[in-house]
Protein backbone atom coordinates (compact mmCIF):
# COMPACT_ATOMS: atom_id res chain seq x y z
CA UNK A 1 0.00 0.00 0.00
CA UNK A 2 2.69 2.27 0.64
CA UNK A 3 4.36 1.83 -2.85
CA UNK A 4 1.11 2.16 -4.27
CA UNK A 5 0.39 5.15 -2.55
CA UNK A 6 3.87 6.55 -3.46
CA UNK A 7 3.37 5.52 -7.37
CA UNK A 8 -0.05 7.55 -7.26
CA UNK A 9 1.57 10.36 -5.45
CA UNK A 10 3.83 10.69 -8.29
CA UNK A 11 1.54 10.57 -10.75
CA UNK A 12 -0.03 13.48 -9.59
CA UNK A 13 -2.20 12.22 -7.12
CA UNK A 14 -3.12 13.83 -3.15
CA UNK A 15 -2.52 10.62 -1.08
CA UNK A 16 -2.33 10.42 2.34
CA UNK A 17 -0.55 7.72 4.14
CA UNK A 18 -1.57 6.13 7.15
CA UNK A 19 0.25 2.85 6.22
CA UNK A 20 3.83 2.95 7.64
CA UNK A 21 4.96 2.52 11.42
CA UNK A 22 7.51 5.39 11.83
CA UNK A 23 7.27 8.01 14.31
CA UNK A 24 6.99 11.60 12.41
CA UNK A 25 9.02 13.94 14.85
CA UNK A 26 12.36 14.55 14.20
CA UNK A 27 15.38 12.56 15.26
CA UNK A 28 16.38 14.16 18.57
CA UNK A 29 19.62 16.30 18.03
CA UNK A 30 21.61 15.02 20.13
CA UNK A 31 21.68 11.59 18.06
CA UNK A 32 22.47 13.26 15.10
CA UNK A 33 25.53 15.46 16.30
CA UNK A 34 26.08 11.84 17.23
CA UNK A 35 26.13 10.42 14.27
CA UNK A 36 28.21 13.46 12.61
CA UNK A 37 30.47 13.51 15.06
CA UNK A 38 31.27 9.47 14.39
CA UNK A 39 31.72 10.36 10.84
CA UNK A 40 34.05 13.24 11.52
CA UNK A 41 36.49 11.15 13.82
CA UNK A 42 36.41 8.82 10.90
CA UNK A 43 34.00 5.90 12.75
CA UNK A 44 33.56 3.95 9.34
CA UNK A 45 35.37 0.83 9.26
CA UNK A 46 34.25 -2.83 10.55
CA UNK A 47 32.38 -3.13 13.93
CA UNK A 48 32.43 -6.15 16.27
CA UNK A 49 30.04 -8.37 14.65
CA UNK A 50 27.55 -8.10 17.48
CA UNK A 51 28.26 -4.97 18.06
CA UNK A 52 30.55 -1.92 19.81
CA UNK A 53 31.05 -2.55 23.30
CA UNK A 54 29.79 1.11 23.63
CA UNK A 55 26.71 0.52 22.52
CA UNK A 56 26.22 -2.83 24.22
CA UNK A 57 27.13 -1.04 27.88
CA UNK A 58 24.02 1.57 26.20
CA UNK A 59 21.65 -0.83 25.65
CA UNK A 60 22.18 -3.08 29.22
CA UNK A 61 21.60 0.91 30.70
CA UNK A 62 18.51 0.51 28.27
CA UNK A 63 17.00 -2.65 29.49
CA UNK A 64 17.74 -1.84 33.21
CA UNK A 65 16.22 1.60 33.44
CA UNK A 66 13.56 1.22 30.72
CA UNK A 67 12.65 -2.38 31.16
CA UNK A 68 13.73 -3.42 34.56
CA UNK A 69 16.04 -6.54 32.87
CA UNK A 70 19.32 -6.95 34.17
CA UNK A 71 21.42 -7.53 31.33
CA UNK A 72 25.20 -8.17 31.30
CA UNK A 73 26.74 -6.37 28.20
CA UNK A 74 27.97 -9.73 26.89
CA UNK A 75 24.43 -11.33 26.72
CA UNK A 76 23.56 -8.05 23.94
CA UNK A 77 23.63 -8.40 20.29
CA UNK A 78 23.25 -5.66 18.11
CA UNK A 79 21.54 -6.04 14.76
CA UNK A 80 20.52 -4.50 12.13
CA UNK A 81 17.01 -3.34 13.16
CA UNK A 82 14.77 -5.45 15.98
CA UNK A 83 13.45 -7.49 12.74
CA UNK A 84 16.92 -8.94 12.24
CA UNK A 85 16.99 -10.07 16.19
CA UNK A 86 14.03 -12.09 15.73
CA UNK A 87 14.89 -13.76 12.37
CA UNK A 88 18.14 -14.69 14.00
CA UNK A 89 16.49 -16.23 16.84
CA UNK A 90 14.02 -18.22 14.99
CA UNK A 91 16.39 -19.40 12.33
CA UNK A 92 19.00 -20.28 14.70
CA UNK A 93 16.29 -22.15 16.95
CA UNK A 94 13.16 -23.16 14.88
CA UNK A 95 13.56 -26.93 12.73
CA UNK A 96 10.45 -28.64 10.69
CA UNK A 97 7.57 -29.76 12.91
CA UNK A 98 8.56 -27.03 15.38
CA UNK A 99 5.59 -24.96 16.27
CA UNK A 100 5.81 -20.71 17.64
CA UNK A 101 2.38 -19.90 19.16
CA UNK A 102 1.89 -16.02 17.97
CA UNK A 103 -1.42 -13.88 19.31
CA UNK A 104 -3.35 -12.58 16.30
CA UNK A 105 -3.64 -10.10 14.72
CA UNK A 106 -0.14 -10.18 14.38
CA UNK A 107 2.74 -8.25 13.05
CA UNK A 108 3.17 -8.86 9.16
CA UNK A 109 6.28 -10.47 9.88
CA UNK A 110 6.36 -12.71 12.12
CA UNK A 111 4.98 -15.79 10.60
CA UNK A 112 7.21 -15.30 7.17
CA UNK A 113 9.83 -15.60 9.56
CA UNK A 114 8.81 -18.72 11.39
CA UNK A 115 7.68 -20.17 7.76
CA UNK A 116 10.79 -19.60 6.64
CA UNK A 117 12.88 -21.55 9.34
CA UNK A 118 10.38 -24.36 8.71
CA UNK A 119 8.32 -24.24 11.99
CA UNK A 120 4.43 -23.86 11.81
CA UNK A 121 2.42 -20.64 13.09
CA UNK A 122 0.10 -21.22 15.54
CA UNK A 123 -2.22 -18.61 15.72
CA UNK A 124 -3.45 -17.62 19.35
CA UNK A 125 -6.77 -15.95 18.63
CA UNK A 126 -7.70 -12.71 20.60
CA UNK A 127 -10.46 -9.77 19.74
CA UNK A 128 -11.34 -6.33 20.28
CA UNK A 129 -13.60 -6.94 22.66
CA UNK A 130 -11.04 -8.39 25.01
CA UNK A 131 -9.10 -5.25 23.93
CA UNK A 132 -7.08 -7.46 21.56
CA UNK A 133 -5.85 -9.54 25.25
CA UNK A 134 -5.65 -13.48 25.76
CA UNK A 135 -6.29 -15.80 28.93
CA UNK A 136 -3.44 -17.50 29.81
CA UNK A 137 -6.03 -20.87 29.65
CA UNK A 138 -6.42 -20.09 25.94
CA UNK A 139 -2.41 -20.22 25.91
CA UNK A 140 -2.11 -23.67 27.23
CA UNK A 141 -4.86 -25.27 25.41
CA UNK A 142 -2.14 -24.63 22.13
CA UNK A 143 1.16 -25.62 23.90
CA UNK A 144 2.12 -29.37 22.76
CA UNK A 145 5.36 -31.16 22.72
CA UNK A 146 6.01 -29.36 19.37
CA UNK A 147 5.97 -26.21 20.91
CA UNK A 148 9.08 -24.31 20.67
CA UNK A 149 8.20 -20.85 20.86
CA UNK A 150 5.60 -18.26 22.80
CA UNK A 151 5.87 -14.86 21.07
CA UNK A 152 4.69 -11.41 23.18
CA UNK A 153 4.24 -8.26 21.19
CA UNK A 154 3.63 -5.71 24.18
CA UNK A 155 2.48 -2.47 23.33
CA UNK A 156 1.59 -4.44 19.91
CA UNK A 157 1.59 -3.78 16.22
CA UNK A 158 -1.38 -3.70 14.68
CA UNK A 159 -3.62 -3.31 17.38
CA UNK A 160 -1.89 -0.94 20.12
CA UNK A 161 -2.86 -3.97 22.76
CA UNK A 162 -1.03 -3.80 25.99
CA UNK A 163 -0.33 -6.98 28.29
CA UNK A 164 -0.66 -5.72 31.70
CA UNK A 165 1.23 -7.41 34.50
CA UNK A 166 -0.97 -9.70 35.83
CA UNK A 167 -2.01 -10.99 31.96
CA UNK A 168 2.20 -11.91 31.95
CA UNK A 169 2.12 -13.57 35.63
CA UNK A 170 -0.62 -15.81 34.14
CA UNK A 171 2.03 -16.43 31.11
CA UNK A 172 4.65 -17.35 33.45
CA UNK A 173 2.57 -19.84 35.55
CA UNK A 174 1.48 -21.76 32.33
CA UNK A 175 5.16 -21.51 30.82
CA UNK A 176 6.26 -23.17 34.40
CA UNK A 177 4.70 -26.35 33.42
CA UNK A 178 6.12 -26.35 30.39
CA UNK A 179 9.53 -26.02 30.55
CA UNK A 180 10.67 -26.52 26.29
CA UNK A 181 8.69 -23.36 25.61
CA UNK A 182 10.98 -20.58 24.99
CA UNK A 183 9.33 -16.50 25.48
CA UNK A 184 10.37 -13.78 22.35
CA UNK A 185 9.42 -10.65 23.61
CA UNK A 186 9.23 -8.27 21.46
CA UNK A 187 8.95 -4.62 22.90
CA UNK A 188 10.17 -2.42 20.45
CA UNK A 189 7.11 -0.27 21.21
CA UNK A 190 7.47 -0.30 25.14
CA UNK A 191 8.26 3.62 25.54
CA UNK A 192 4.92 4.20 23.56
CA UNK A 193 2.21 3.65 26.57
CA UNK A 194 -0.91 5.59 27.03
CA UNK A 195 -2.40 3.90 30.39
CA UNK A 196 -1.60 4.71 34.21
CA UNK A 197 0.58 1.62 34.55
CA UNK A 198 4.17 1.24 33.31
CA UNK A 199 5.42 -0.96 31.01
CA UNK A 200 5.38 -4.80 32.00
CA UNK A 201 8.86 -6.58 30.29
CA UNK A 202 8.30 -10.72 30.33
CA UNK A 203 11.21 -11.25 31.47
CA UNK A 204 11.32 -8.42 34.25
CA UNK A 205 7.56 -9.73 35.77
CA UNK A 206 8.72 -13.27 36.02
CA UNK A 207 12.76 -13.37 36.38
CA UNK A 208 12.86 -16.97 36.94
CA UNK A 209 12.30 -17.96 33.33
CA UNK A 210 14.90 -15.00 32.06
CA UNK A 211 16.81 -17.82 31.33
CA UNK A 212 14.53 -18.63 28.66
CA UNK A 213 13.64 -15.31 27.23
CA UNK A 214 14.74 -13.16 24.25
CA UNK A 215 13.79 -9.56 24.80
CA UNK A 216 13.93 -7.78 21.68
CA UNK A 217 14.25 -3.66 21.68
CA UNK A 218 15.80 -0.50 19.51
CA UNK A 219 15.88 3.05 18.92
CA UNK A 220 13.20 3.11 15.93
CA UNK A 221 10.59 4.00 17.41
CA UNK A 222 11.65 5.76 20.90
CA UNK A 223 14.02 7.82 18.77
CA UNK A 224 12.56 8.20 15.32
CA UNK A 225 15.24 6.57 14.24
CA UNK A 226 13.82 3.54 11.66
CA UNK A 227 16.63 4.43 8.97
CA UNK A 228 19.36 3.80 11.14
CA UNK A 229 18.31 0.37 10.99
CA UNK A 230 19.33 -0.29 14.93
CA UNK A 231 18.29 -3.40 16.89
CA UNK A 232 19.22 -4.56 20.42
CA UNK A 233 17.87 -8.14 22.18
CA UNK A 234 18.99 -9.89 25.25
CA UNK A 235 18.58 -13.16 26.21
CA UNK A 236 20.36 -16.68 27.28
CA UNK A 237 24.24 -17.04 26.57
CA UNK A 238 23.78 -20.09 23.93
CA UNK A 239 21.07 -17.69 22.13
CA UNK A 240 22.89 -14.71 21.95
CA UNK A 241 26.11 -16.92 20.62
CA UNK A 242 23.67 -18.71 18.10
CA UNK A 243 22.53 -15.58 16.73
CA UNK A 244 25.85 -14.03 16.39
CA UNK A 245 27.20 -16.75 14.52
CA UNK A 246 24.55 -16.91 12.03
CA UNK A 247 24.78 -13.01 11.89
CA UNK A 248 28.57 -13.53 11.15
CA UNK A 249 27.70 -15.12 8.14
CA UNK A 250 24.49 -13.03 6.76
CA UNK A 251 25.30 -9.88 6.92
CA UNK A 252 27.94 -8.82 9.76
CA UNK A 253 27.82 -5.80 11.95
CA UNK A 254 25.24 -3.03 11.90
CA UNK A 255 26.59 0.15 10.80
CA UNK A 256 29.06 1.59 12.23
CA UNK A 257 27.71 5.18 12.03
CA UNK A 258 24.20 3.91 13.56
CA UNK A 259 25.75 2.31 16.56
CA UNK A 260 27.14 5.46 17.71
CA UNK A 261 23.87 7.31 17.07
CA UNK A 262 21.79 4.50 18.79
CA UNK A 263 24.56 5.09 21.76
CA UNK A 264 23.63 8.20 22.23
CA UNK A 265 19.91 7.43 22.27
CA UNK A 266 20.55 5.12 25.04
CA UNK A 267 22.93 7.85 27.04
CA UNK A 268 21.66 10.98 26.55
CA UNK A 269 18.32 12.75 27.82
CA UNK A 270 14.73 10.98 27.46
CA UNK A 271 12.56 13.21 28.49
CA UNK A 272 11.06 14.49 25.19
CA UNK A 273 9.35 11.11 25.28
CA UNK A 274 6.57 13.03 27.72
CA UNK A 275 5.79 15.51 24.91
CA UNK A 276 5.85 12.96 22.16
CA UNK A 277 3.66 10.45 24.24
CA UNK A 278 1.08 13.36 24.62
CA UNK A 279 1.00 14.20 20.93
CA UNK A 280 0.26 10.88 20.17
CA UNK A 281 -2.58 10.16 22.86
CA UNK A 282 -4.16 13.39 21.30
CA UNK A 283 -3.80 11.63 17.80
CA UNK A 284 -5.17 8.09 19.30
CA UNK A 285 -8.06 9.89 20.83
CA UNK A 286 -9.01 12.20 17.41
CA UNK A 287 -8.54 8.83 15.25
CA UNK A 288 -10.86 6.68 17.73
CA UNK A 289 -13.34 8.93 18.23
CA UNK A 290 -13.64 10.11 14.44
CA UNK A 291 -13.46 6.12 13.17
CA UNK A 292 -16.50 5.24 15.96
CA UNK A 293 -18.62 7.95 14.60
CA UNK A 294 -18.68 6.91 10.87
CA UNK A 295 -21.51 4.20 9.96
CA UNK A 296 -19.77 0.37 9.74
CA UNK A 297 -16.68 1.19 11.38
CA UNK A 298 -15.52 0.86 15.28
CA UNK A 299 -12.49 0.72 17.00
CA UNK A 300 -11.21 -0.05 20.69
CA UNK A 301 -8.91 2.88 22.04
CA UNK A 302 -5.14 1.22 22.17
CA UNK A 303 -3.32 1.59 25.35
CA UNK A 304 0.07 1.89 23.49
CA UNK A 305 2.18 2.04 20.31
CA UNK A 306 0.55 4.27 17.25
CA UNK A 307 -1.82 2.08 15.77
CA UNK A 308 -6.16 1.44 15.41
CA UNK A 309 -6.85 -1.55 14.26
CA UNK A 310 -10.26 -0.94 12.78
CA UNK A 311 -13.11 -3.11 12.65
CA UNK A 312 -15.42 -3.01 9.38
CA UNK A 313 -17.55 -6.03 9.28
CA UNK A 314 -20.47 -4.51 8.47
CA UNK A 315 -18.93 -2.93 4.94
CA UNK A 316 -18.23 -6.58 3.47
CA UNK A 317 -21.40 -6.55 2.14
CA UNK A 318 -21.04 -3.68 -0.33
CA UNK A 319 -17.09 -4.51 -0.69
CA UNK A 320 -16.44 -8.35 -0.57
CA UNK A 321 -12.81 -8.19 1.56
CA UNK A 322 -10.89 -6.04 3.15
CA UNK A 323 -8.81 -5.72 0.33
CA UNK A 324 -10.51 -4.48 -1.65
CA UNK A 325 -11.70 -1.96 0.90
CA UNK A 326 -8.85 -0.53 1.54
CA UNK A 327 -8.42 0.20 -2.20
CA UNK A 328 -11.30 2.07 -2.38
CA UNK A 329 -9.93 4.14 0.61
CA UNK A 330 -6.86 4.39 -1.20
CA UNK A 331 -8.65 5.70 -4.69
CA UNK A 332 -10.17 8.43 -2.15
CA UNK A 333 -7.03 9.48 -1.46
CA UNK A 334 -5.90 7.70 1.89
CA UNK A 335 -3.39 4.39 2.05
CA UNK A 336 -4.52 2.32 4.92
CA UNK A 337 -3.54 -1.39 5.34
CA UNK A 338 -6.22 -4.51 5.14
CA UNK A 339 -6.51 -6.37 8.53
CA UNK A 340 -5.93 -9.72 6.49
CA UNK A 341 -2.22 -8.86 5.88
CA UNK A 342 -2.44 -9.15 10.00
CA UNK A 343 -3.83 -12.03 9.85
CA UNK A 344 -7.50 -10.57 10.99
CA UNK A 345 -9.97 -9.48 8.74
CA UNK A 346 -12.75 -7.40 7.71
CA UNK A 347 -10.79 -4.04 8.52
CA UNK A 348 -7.72 -1.82 7.99
CA UNK A 349 -5.48 -0.60 10.06
CA UNK A 350 -4.66 3.51 10.61
CA UNK A 351 -1.13 4.62 11.63
CA UNK A 352 -1.70 7.81 13.77
CA UNK A 353 2.05 8.71 13.65
CA UNK A 354 0.80 11.83 11.73
CA UNK A 355 0.33 15.67 12.23
CA UNK A 356 -3.61 16.32 13.89
CA UNK A 357 -4.34 18.21 10.39
CA UNK A 358 -2.99 15.48 8.61
CA UNK A 359 -5.28 12.95 10.42
CA UNK A 360 -8.23 15.56 10.37
CA UNK A 361 -8.47 15.17 6.58
CA UNK A 362 -7.41 11.60 5.86
CA UNK A 363 -10.43 10.89 8.46
CA UNK A 364 -12.80 13.29 6.41
CA UNK A 365 -11.81 11.59 3.78
CA UNK A 366 -12.21 8.18 4.45
CA UNK A 367 -15.71 9.35 5.87
CA UNK A 368 -16.90 10.86 2.56
CA UNK A 369 -15.55 7.99 0.79
CA UNK A 370 -18.04 5.64 3.05
CA UNK A 371 -21.02 7.87 2.99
Amino acid sequence: MTDRATELREAGRDIISLSVGEPDFPTPAHVIDAAKAALDAGDTRYTPVTGTARLKRAAALHFQRDLGITADPASIIVTAGGKQAIFEAFAATVSPGDEVIVPSPWWVSYPQMVRFAGGSVVPLITHAHHGFRFDPADLEALITPSTQWLLLNSPGNPTGAVYPRKLLEGIGDVLRRHPQVLVLADDIYSPLIYSDEPHSSFAAVCPDLADRVLTVSGVSKSHAMTGFRIGVATGPAWLIEAMGRLQSNASGNPTSISQAAAAAAFEGPQDFLVQWRERFRIRRDLVVTAINAIPGLSTPQPDGAFYCFIDATPLMDRFGDDNALALHLLEHGVAVVAASAFGGKDGFRISFAADEAVLAEALRRIAEALS
